[in-house]
């Protein structure tokens, strides 16, 4: 049995979206971005980030909308869920009229890394569900240039 995980570190772009589906059940959306910061060939600090859009279930749901908030710090475990129509990231154009894509994630896990009440005192418990612009920026009030 082959099975697909992802895991992401990194912080929260927007207040996550609580919505249900007809049948009740809740889902909440919200973006993360991932940073990677490395040196080039001429030696260059390099600074990449690399924007998910994230959904989560359940419990799962409920809780990210209960605890998370734009500019928290997560870890989370997933799957990627491709574009039905090119099998890959969903492929948009900007306002500018410049190509981007987003890659989703269908999250089954998240770990809250920022501290309780944010007052120090180590990490917030994890949370499972059974069910399968730079992250700075976030953090600092800026809006990051995604389509959802």
């Amino acid at each position: 049995m082959s099975r697909q995980k992802c895991e992401i570190i990194g912080r929260l772009g927007v207040d996550p979206e609580m919505r249900y589906t007809p049948s009740g059940q809740p889902v909440a959306n919200f973006s993360v971005a991932a940073n990677r910061k490395y040196k080039n060939a001429a030696g260059e600090t390099v600074k990449e980030t690399i924007w998910f859009k994230v959904s989560a279930w359940g419990k799962l749901a409920e809780a990210c909308n209960s605890y998370l908030h734009k500019g928290s710090q997560v870890y989370l475990e997933g799957r990627l869920v491709a574009d039905p129509a090119t099998g890959g990231p969903r492929i948009w154009s900007r306002q500018d009229g410049s190509p981007a894509a987003s890659f989703e994630i269908r999250a089954d896990s998240v770990d809250f890394l920022d501290s309780k009440n944010g007052e120090g005192g180590g990490p917030a418990p994890s949370i499972v569900e059974g069910n399968g612009a730079t992250a700075e920026a976030a953090a600092d009030g800026e809006e990051p240039q995604i389509p959802f």
